[in-house]
């Protein structure tokens, strides 16, 4: 992931800035009094172009404006007098028109005087020249004639022009001339070789001149080259030539060292100027082309501001200091040897500044010093100057006192205001400046706009301008929010021109600051605000995503930011603008491509722009898919049983290939088909492939990378392999009889691949197991079975099938065992015996059947049981028949969930592959008694105020001979509490019985159980209540039909009445009884109202925590339903199970809980009656 961080004002750039300003001269405002200053003025040296006019700048500004004047050549020069030049009004800057004149007529050296009443400014002198591009000289030249391997210098000598000409060489076409490190061209323009070829030879070598100014170009005469080899000239010929013409620029030359062509001789000497550009050449001849290289003698090369050009032969260096000065050595080397050049380098400089001089604004009685500090080689001469006039020649003044550098003025008065010219000069060039000297008593302005509001990024430096005026020069005072006064430390610095810096700026500097300027004369303030914004972060960056091709991409780009700045995002691809194209989707924190292609590969950037900073981050899109097919398939190594395979894998498409699958088609068996072979690593691109017998075969190759499969390359040429006998047998040979006399053998067929040749059979083998006899044969062609006839029930038999076709036999097959066909049981299992386990449980074992009688696959036995009825009923009820299956060779069984006190009937037979064998004879067996199930029903009959009759039904399922019944019974009060149990006993023919001695209106619960020898049965519950006494109903009716009592609660209704009718009047008429005001004013937080009666009494509740004993609703017809009796003890019982001792007693008490209050308890699940209000007082 690549992330960069971008301020658009960083630290960096805000020092740059605000450095710069607090080193600048001191602005006098324009409405105050002040000298001259240039602002604007023509270059030195100008270079006119003859066909326009000439334009020279001179703008300037002081109060009052300055009048201007020129010097041409150190005389003055009369604008007015001259029509073709004009003065720009209110400027000095001259217009003058050649139309019709020479533009030599305006050269010279002009300057221009700028001048008001308090000073005078003077520019540079500037030297105006016309640029000139003259002709070359007619010149005739001859054909050069040079011998191969030779050097040779072809000079260009252009003209010399202002300024100088730029210089190439082209050919008639006006296609540059090649250059290499055999040829090239000098810094001077000429055409060096080193050595020639007979390539070399043309007639259209021309050197050009183009002339920047003019914007002309010039040819010279195009220059013929012929080189000739001298092996292949007549010796006299030769020699003919050299006597004669001399046409030959050099001796015949074969290979040689190297030797420098330019500069000649071991060492040179050259001058460069500091801050210019030094160019050093070294162009060497030699046979092989020689290679240049460079280094410095008495230090290391400048990298930063070097660099190579011409083919190494010319070294540059930029911006020249002190320090390039030296030795430099230039090395020309072949493989013949080498040669040295050796450039003595000297550094000179024009003057240069090193502190100029600055406009000076004085207060009267000050003192100030102008100095102008310059350096040079050689050493500048300084001459000062006043109001363009030379010290020595300007009227005396004994506040100014002059040393070398520096002027010193003392004790300034009002109206000295002049201008200071300092020039340094020395034979390389100058320097001019002005500086003023105002002298100006004036009160303190502040210049910078009020309620400035200056914006930061937290931990960035803040810079808040307080730029002021005054003479004389203000102190700059800050206060923070107009009461911190701000001193010049941490975290404040400050300037001298009135800048406070923050260093690292926070949300705790935001605020008000105020500075205030001030001097002798007066007192100025100004506000400013200062914003520490919160800077831009991006929270989610975009994350690197491999995607597949035609699928979506997403980049997420999710950024905090400074609320009251507004951000910007931008996206780029490659640090440029993203793809117009419809489907790059630009969300507010995210960035979609739908369907990416390859072309959409790339690093994708999320910029988030604020006004005041920037974040951005990066993540790199790669489009995978599957890799191309592999291409040119070609089949190697052929063999008999083999062949080796080699492709070209297609491209990868970012996804490296995981595997390589080579699949065949056999065009002989199953043309159009083709089958998988063998996989090879993504790194190979050979595959050994092991062939069958009789195939034509095809491969193909397809590539696997993690994006999947590619599209099959195109099919291989076609391999054909010879015939030869089978290699394998078929498989899955078995032999299953499908009937009681015949056995089947079958096999899975071979393929066609498999067959190795034509004319494929099965030869099909067999015998019966254990037996001495031979093997019996057959041979059967497409065929997958053969069916052997005839043959005794379920024996085994040996079998075996063997592949053969037209040239042999596969190899010998290996014997299976089968079995012929079943057929059903024929005898049933013998010796069947029962043991009763309990009353529902028993155990049956037999005999098995012997093998030979089973005449099959064993595969169980099955017994069938049923109940035949009762043993207490005489008649018969047969239920429905109940079959358990036992598995494999058992000799018994368990027959779980019988019924006690039955007789049943079980028979049991074997089972093979083929059916069931016979029954064997049924045999009985009774199971014993066993508890009995629980009574049919309990009913409560003839409920009295102290008796009731039970009436009950036996059980459904006696089990057993019944021995009686088990009766146990205890009242139920109204708190829930279980009474004392009552147990009786009754005889197993008696069905009902009545209840005396019961107590009125009380709830009873009833256990009741039928009982054998082998114990007692299931128990049920039933509820029932007694009515109550007559004569209680009849008392409390009496109680609230006495006149008495009816007359009592009238008089009570009556006086309630009163009193209310009272309180209602009081009440009317504003005013509060006495009782009533001490209640207020002596209310007694603890009184709380008292809550009536409602009436209630404790009863059986049937609320949650107490409900009511089920089966307790006594119906209209007296009876107490059964289904309603299935209830516990235990859901009476507190901790624990109610339960019965071995006698038969009950253990447990029979209680409720007690965790309701008192509300609770009062609730009923009946409707309140008289008997339950009056059995609350007992």
């Amino acid at each position: 992931m690549d992330r960069k961080w971008k301020w658009v004002l960083s630290s960096g750039a805000l020092l740059v800035i605000f450095l710069g300003r607090m080193t600048t001269a001191l602005e006098v405002p324009l409405d105050l009094p002040q000298p001259p200053t240039i602002t604007h003025q023509s270059p030195k040296d100008f270079i006119i172009d003859p066909r326009e006019n000439i334009l020279i700048y001179c703008e300037a500004k002081g109060k009052p404006h300055p009048s201007f004047s020129w010097t041409r050549n150190g005389t003055h020069f009369d604008v007015e007098k001259d029509s073709k030049v004009l003065m720009k009004p209110s400027s000095g800057t001259l217009v003058i028109d050649i139309s019709g004149e020479k533009a030599e007529a305006y050269e010279g050296i002009y300057q221009c005087t700028a001048r008001n009443e308090h000073g005078t400014a003077v520019s540079n002198n500037i030297v105006i020249r016309q640029s000139r591009s003259p002709l070359w000289s007619k010149e005739r030249k001859e054909a050069i004639m040079v011998q191969v391997g030779v050097s040779l210098v072809l000079q260009c000598r252009p003209p010399a022009g202002l300024p100088p000409p730029i210089i190439f060489w082209m050919d008639n076409n006006f296609q540059r001339l090649p250059q290499n490190t055999r040829v090239s061209q000098a810094l001077n323009g000429d055409l060096y070789f080193s050595n020639v070829l007979l390539d070399d030879t043309r007639n259209d070598y021309i050197c050009y001149a183009r002339f920047p100014h003019t914007q002309t170009i010039q040819q010279k005469q195009p220059i013929t080259v012929k080189v000739l080899d001298m092996d292949a000239i007549n010796e006299t010929v030769a020699a003919m030539y050299n006597y004669t013409n001399n046409l030959f620029v050099d001796s015949p030359s074969g290979e040689r060292r190297p030797s420098f062509m330019a500069p000649l001789g071991r060492s040179s000497t050259q001058m460069a100027l500091r801050g210019g550009v030094l160019e050093l050449e070294c162009i060497a001849e030699g046979l092989p082309t020689p290679e240049v290289s460079w280094y410095k003698e008495s230090g290391d090369l400048p990298s930063s501001r070097m660099s190579f050009h011409n083919f190494q032969k010319t070294l540059k260096i930029a911006d020249v200091m002190e320090a390039d000065a030296g030795d430099y050595r230039c090395t020309a080397k072949n493989s013949l040897g080498s040669a040295h050049h050796t450039i003595k380098v000297n550094v000179k400089a024009a003057p240069f500044w090193i502190s100029a001089p600055r406009n000076l604004i004085l207060a009267p009685k000050e003192t100030g010093i102008l100095t102008c500090r310059v350096s040079g080689d050689p050493k500048p001469q300084i001459a000062w100057s006043v109001n363009g006039v030379p010290v020595e020649d300007s009227p005396k003044d004994m506040s100014r006192k002059v040393e070398d550098d520096t002027v010193i003025l003392s004790d300034v008065q009002t109206g000295s205001s002049a201008v200071y010219q300092c020039n340094a000069s020395n034979e390389f060039g100058y320097l001019l400046a002005n500086a003023f000297v105002n002298v100006l008593a004036e009160a303190p302005r502040v210049l910078t706009p009020p309620n400035n509001v200056y914006q930061v990024i937290t931990n960035n430096p803040a810079f808040l301008d307080c730029a002021s005026f005054g003479s004389p020069i203000p102190t700059i005072t800050w206060f923070k929010d107009s009461q911190t006064s701000i001193l010049n430390r941490d975290p404040y610095v400050i300037h001298n021109n009135g800048t406070l810096e923050i260093n690292v700026a926070q949300s705790l500097n935001s605020g008000k600051y105020t500075c205030i300027a001030s001097n002798n004369l007066g007192t100025k303030e100004n506000h400013v605000y200062l914003e520490v914004k919160e800077p831009t972060r991006i929270l989610a960056q975009p994350e690197y995503m491999v995607v597949q091709r035609n699928r979506k991409a997403v980049f997420e780009c999710k950024v905090k930011h400074d609320p009251t700045l507004i951000p910007t995002m931008n996206w780029l691809k490659d640090n440029g603008e993203l793809p117009d194209d419809e489907r790059f989707l630009v969300d507010t924190d995210s960035l979609t491509i739908n369907d990416v292609t390859e072309e959409d590969e790339g690093t994708y950037t999320c910029v988030m722009n604020t006004t005041l900073d920037q974040d951005s981050a990066s993540a790199m899109l790669t489009v995978v898919e599957e890799p191309d097919p592999p291409t040119d398939l070609e089949l190697t190594d052929q063999r008999e049983r083999s062949v080796q395979l080699t492709w070209i894998p297609g491209d990868e498409h970012n996804s490296p290939t995981q595997k390589f699958l080579v699949q065949y088609e056999d065009l002989l068996h199953q043309a159009g088909v083709w089958h998988n072979l063998t996989e090879e690593e993504g790194t190979k691109t050979t595959a050994h492939l092991d062939l069958s017998p009789y195939a034509y075969y095809s491969f193909r190759v397809l590539a696997l990378n993690h994006v999947g499969y590619s599209q099959p390359s195109q099919p291989s040429r076609q391999y054909r392999t010879n015939p030869a006998a089978p290699d394998v047998n078929p498989t899955d040979v078995q032999g299953v009889g499908t009937e009681h006399n015949n056995l089947v053998i079958s096999w899975k067929e071979l393929t066609g691949l498999q067959s190795n040749g034509p004319g494929l059979q099965y030869k099909v083998n067999w015998r019966q197991k254990d037996v001495e006899e031979d093997w019996s044969s057959e041979t059967v062609a497409n065929a997958s079975k053969y069916v052997v006839s005839g043959t005794p029930t379920f024996v085994p038999y040996e079998v075996k099938v063997q592949a053969v076709n037209d040239y042999g036999n596969g190899p010998a097959p290996e014997a299976v065992v089968g079995y012929s066909g079943e057929d059903v049981p024929m005898s049933a299992p013998e010796s069947v015996q029962v043991l009763v386990q309990n009353g529902t449980l028993a155990e049956v074992h037999w005999e098995p059947v012997l093998t030979s009688m089973v005449r099959g696959r064993l595969q169980g036995y099955k017994v069938s049981y049923w109940r035949e009825r009762s043993l207490h009923q005489a008649e018969a009820q047969q239920e429905e028949q109940q079959v358990l299956a036992f598995s494999g060779n058992r000799t018994d069984g368990r027959l779980p969930g019988l019924k006690p006190y039955s007789l049943y009937t079980l028979n049991i037979r074997v089972v093979n592959g083929k059916g069931e064998g016979p029954l064997s004879p049924n045999h009985n067996f009774e199971t014993p008694e066993g508890v009995p199930g629980p009574p049919s029903f309990l009913r409560i009959k003839n409920t009295n105020m102290d008796s009731l009759t039970l009436e009950w039904g036996p059980p459904q399922d006696n089990n057993g001979r019944l021995t009686g019944y088990t009766l146990k019974y205890q009242p139920v009060n109204n708190s829930n509490e279980l009474g004392p149990v009552e147990e009786m006993t009754f005889p197993a023919n008696e069905t009902t019985i009545t209840l005396a001695d019961l107590k009125y209106s009380t709830r009873y619960k009833f256990y009741f159980n039928a009982k054998t020898i082998k114990g007692s049965g299931p128990t049920i519950t039933e509820e029932a209540i007694t009515i109550m006494d007559e004569a209680m109903k009849s008392n409390q009716v009496d109680l609230a039909t006495q006149g008495w009592f009816i007359g009592l609660m009238c008089a009570i209704a009556l006086l309630i009445l009163v009193l209310l009718i009272i309180c209602f009047i009081k009440r009317n008429k504003g005013g509060k009884y006495p009782v009533k005001e001490k209640e207020d004013a002596h209310q007694d937080p603890e009184i709380q109202p008292m809550k009536d009666d409602d009436g209630t009494f404790g009863e059986y509740s049937d609320t949650e925590d107490h409900k009511p004993l089920k089966g307790s609703r006594t119906p209209s017809n007296g009876t107490v339903k059964r289904d309603d009796s299935d209830d516990s003890l235990v859901d009476y019982g507190e901790g624990g199970d109610g339960q019965f001792n071995e006698d038969g007693s009950f253990i447990g008490q029979y209680s409720g809980k007690k965790e309701k209050d008192t509300h609770e308890g009062n609730e009923s699940s009946e409707a309140p009656s008289p008997v339950n209000a009056m059995n609350s007082f007992v």
